[in-house]
């Protein structure tokens, strides 16, 4: 059997090691697994330079949501490190028109009351709606992201909202590629993750079907046996 290079999961805006928790778990049998910590970092550059400064020199990488556009930084940077890539519950478009005023408004809720009100508002619609109500996973989510305080949020939102347009990247992807979202992500939804595919040569789109924004943590087991597939493609 190939030897598999060692999988760095990308938690994605105010997220950690508790969104990949599953699968750091279930793979961990196949290769050895990291969880980067973005640190203080400002731009989906940085962050991209901070992991590739302490990643082996071959790497497999899985990102969710902001994860796959610093993934994707990774590549940019260093392409010939990436052995295999990941997308999930992400995009690849530049900024769209009113995403900065709708990203600074809670970062203005978080400043007026709090890290809590401002997760208490955002998480919510992430979370497919019959989940919404399963006190154990919101508890877990909502302890994460509360966890992360308004520094680290609203470092992030820089990061996102100065994000560079990554869609010329995709024709230049040439690794074992899975492209993937749950059926109910309202944020990243499938139809974006179709045309992401589409300009990557040879990619497979999933899609996990009882799962909204936070698919890792929502479908654990169906997240884990595409990872595990996406691994051992040639």
């Amino acid at each position: 059997m190939t030897e598999i290079s060692p999988l760095y999961l990308l938690p994605g805006l105010i997220c950690d090691e508790t969104i990949w928790a599953a699968q750091v778990a279930a793979l961990s049998e196949l290769t050895s697994t990291a969880v980067p910590d973005y640190g203080n970092a400002r731009s989906l550059e940085a962050m991209a330079r901070r992991i590739l400064k302490s990643a082996p020199e071959k790497i497999a990488l899985a990102g969710h949501s902001m994860g796959g556009r610093v993934a994707l930084e990774v590549f940019r940077m260093a392409p010939d490190r990436v052995e295999r890539l990941a997308l999930l519950d992400t995009g690849v478009h530049p900024l769209q028109p009113g995403e900065t005023e709708k990203r600074m408004a809670l970062l203005d809720l978080g400043r007026r009351e709090g890290m809590e009100a401002l997760v208490d508002s955002w998480l919510m619609p992430m979370v497919r709606p019959d989940r919404r109500t399963d006190d154990e996973l919101m508890t877990r989510l909502r302890q994460m992201c509360v966890s992360a305080g308004l520094e680290r949020f609203e470092n992030q939102i820089n990061a996102l909202i100065n994000r560079p347009d990554a869609r010329p990247l995709l024709a230049n992807i040439d690794c074992p590629t899975l492209v993937a979202t749950g059926r109910e992500d309202v944020w990243s939804p499938v139809a974006q993750h179709e045309e992401i595919a589409k300009e990557i040569r040879d990619s497979e789109i999933v899609v996990f079907e009882n799962a909204g924004h936070m698919a890792p943590a929502e479908t654990p087991e169906e997240v884990t046996e595409a990872l595990r597939r996406w691994l051992s493609y040639n």
